[in-house]
């Protein structure tokens, strides 16, 4: 008989009946709900696999693209729905278990009916419900090609304390784990899939084995021998064996205390006691160990940077390849996977804000991949750079070259506001003809006798202060430079639940960046890099302190400690020695006790920064706030 497409080696038996591995076989083991479970509680690689990609995919959330007041409507029904957070949660526990489904409450007695996003109206949503695998149990699945609810359960069925309640399939957004490729065994799980940690579990096992016989040969890893004359004679009777076992409890304790060990004889002689102490050598084993942790990233497709808190390998190794290549893979899966399993939901979402399902509403995933300020700058000034060239060497016109800036400036968000600039200006230039400096006075006004021929206009550059008011020059002026903390309310939740009185406005809650009392030029100042929103992520070092009859939190923050040095840098002076960012939560508490205050850990997202003149009454005005 005659194999085709194999190789055979006879002299080493590949391929041949000496192969060992012709007699291996895949099998497939189900692991038990109970052992799956038992894993992600019990098992840190486990339970990181089920918890990142979700997480990773969820934690920058998503932009709503629509009108203003549209997307703030929008997004505080997310917030008080919490649909970000029952999402990552019904990710996660899809991931584990196989499954599980979020179910849309409105507030309908007969859960059964269906419910008509069409005839939802504004705060049509009463609750989300998130349930695992096995807290809800579905129907038989609706083969007719024809329904709108074609390959899902033709119902729901939950236990609840009054018996088990239908719910009908537009009711119910579900989640799979890993998918099953058959129609044949998808219908055997009754709809779901696979959890994530079926295929990985013998890699799971095998890099947590491999560490944990590591760890069991430490105890082993030094032993002294000693060497016995008659050892067997001394082992004949109990009182021989008790009286050698207690003369070398003795000893043992000696060596302990005094660092002494007492032998017959000399150490060296056979006649007489001979001591040695053998040692386990570990060379090559943390490689191993590495080796295992490395295939179950890879069976997780998760990078080792980002599952095993790892550093890179390798001369020169960033791991940003790693993490790029990492965050694109959660992009797609946002795109292919999350999108359209939550598309039921969001559209119940709109309505329930907006009342209405405006067609130009819709949303995109934010960048995963978060560039620092040095690389923005960077990229920012190599663009600039290639532009000047190609402005300075004159390949192409001037109108279609600034085409292009503009097209590159607006799309890129590296300049707020300045699409809404050019919607205002257009593309055509502010003045016709360069204007003869002395046809303008020293704050840009036409000068003295100067009647002006053509379309010339003024060569100032317009700009606002606080109240929307028109500063046409560049006059140094004092400086106020803050950031609204568009979250107050979280913060002030916290105040009151940790005993704070005499609290400030949520809506006055802000960040200082600059506090200049000498008169700056505020375009020398220029704009943030981090754009309309600033935000600084949950945990880090928080600190509640008294700042004279202030009470203020204290966190970290390095945008903020950069932006604040640009404005020094431009000239701004500062009262204080170094420069702390915190925010003012309460006044005049001045028999607040810190001791026991547990600081606010959550997330802090603050506004676009706001320019304004120094106000020396500001402290008037807060005492006359409260």
């Amino acid at each position: 008989m005659w194999i085709v497409d194999s190789f055979r080696n006879l002299l080493s038996g590949l391929g041949t009946a000496k192969d060992k591995t012709l007699g291996n076989q895949h099998v497939f083991v189900p692991r038990t709900p109970e052992e799956i479970q038992a894993a992600y509680r019990g098992n840190w690689i486990a339970r990181k696999i089920v918890e990142i990609v979700p997480f990773d995919m969820l934690r920058e959330w998503r932009a709503w693209q629509a009108k203003p007041a549209q997307v703030a409507a929008i997004e505080a029904a997310e917030k008080a729905l919490d649909v970000q957070g029952k999402i990552l949660l019904a990710s996660q526990r899809a991931r584990r278990d196989g499954g599980a489904v979020i179910v849309v409450g409105d507030g309908s007695p007969d859960q059964a009916r269906p419910l008509d996003p069409n005839r939802l109206g504004k705060d049509g949503i009463k609750w989300l419900a998130v349930f695992g695998r096995y807290e809800i149990t579905p129907g038989k699945p609706i083969r007719d090609p024809g329904s709108p609810w074609f390959g899902e359960p033709e119902f729901w069925q939950l236990s609840t304390d009054a018996g088990p309640q239908n719910i009908h399939p537009s009711r119910v957004v579900r989640f799979l784990g890993a998918p099953l490729l058959e129609a044949a065994h998808f219908s055997t799980e009754q709809c779901w899939s696979d959890s994530v940690l079926q295929a990985v579990f013998e890699a799971v096992d095998q890099a947590t084995s491999s560490a944990a016989y590591v760890n069991a040969m430490l105890p082993e890893a030094k032993q002294d021998v000693i060497s016995v004359p008659g050892l067997s004679h001394h082992l004949k009777t109990k009182d021989s064996t008790d009286a050698l076992t207690k003369r070398f409890q003795y000893a043992a304790q000696m060596k302990s205390m005094f660092g002494m060990l007492l032998l017959e004889g000399d150490g060296n002689n056979p006649e007489g006691e001979v001591f040695q102490q053998k040692q386990l050598s570990f060379t090559g084993l943390p490689d191993v160990v590495r080796l295992f942790l490395m295939v179950a990233s890879a069976a997780a497709d998760i990078p080792a940077t980002r599952l095993l808190g790892q550093s890179p390998q390798g001369l020169n190794a960033t791991g940003d390849s790693d993490t790029r290549n990492y965050y694109d893979h959660c992009a797609a899966k946002q795109k292919i996977e999350l999108t359209p399993a939550i598309a039921r939901l969001d559209e119940f979402l709109i309505r329930h804000a907006l009342g209405t399902r405006p067609p130009e509403v819709w949303y995109e995933w934010r960048p995963l991949y978060q560039p620092s300020a040095k690389e923005k700058a960077d990229a920012f000034k190599t663009i600039a750079d290639a532009i000047g060239a190609l402005a300075k060497a004159n390949v192409m016109p001037q109108e279609i070259l600034g085409k292009g800036v503009k097209g590159y400036v607006t799309e890129s968000g590296l300049l707020p506001g300045i699409d809404a600039a050019y919607d205002e200006h257009g593309d055509a230039p502010l003045t016709e003809d360069r204007p003869d400096a002395d046809q303008f006075d020293a704050n840009g006004d036409p000068a003295e006798g100067f009647t002006g021929t053509g379309n010339v206009v003024p060569f100032r550059t317009p700009r606002l202060i606080a109240g929307g008011r028109a500063v046409a020059d560049a006059t140094p002026r004092t400086l106020y430079v803050s950031r609204k903390l568009t979250n107050g309310d979280d913060v002030i939740a916290w105040a009151r639940s940790q005993g704070f009185t005499n609290l400030m406005p949520a809506g006055e809650l802000h960040v200082t960046i600059a506090y200049s009392r000498t008169p700056v030029d505020w375009m020398k100042v220029g704009q943030t890099w981090h754009g309309e929103q600033l935000k600084i992520e949950a945990g880090g070092p928080r600190m509640i302190e008294r700042l004279g009859e202030a009470i203020v939190l204290l966190f970290a923050s390095d945008e903020l400690r950069w932006r604040w040095q640009e404005c020094v840098d431009a000239g701004a002076s500062w009262d204080h020695p170094e420069y702390q960012p915190h925010v003012t939560f309460s006044w005049n508490a001045s028999n607040a006790d810190l001791s026991n205050v547990q600081p606010y850990n959550g997330p802090l997202v603050f506004g676009p920064e706001v320019f304004e003149p120094v106000d020396e009454n500001w402290r008037n005005k807060v005492e006359a706030a409260e």
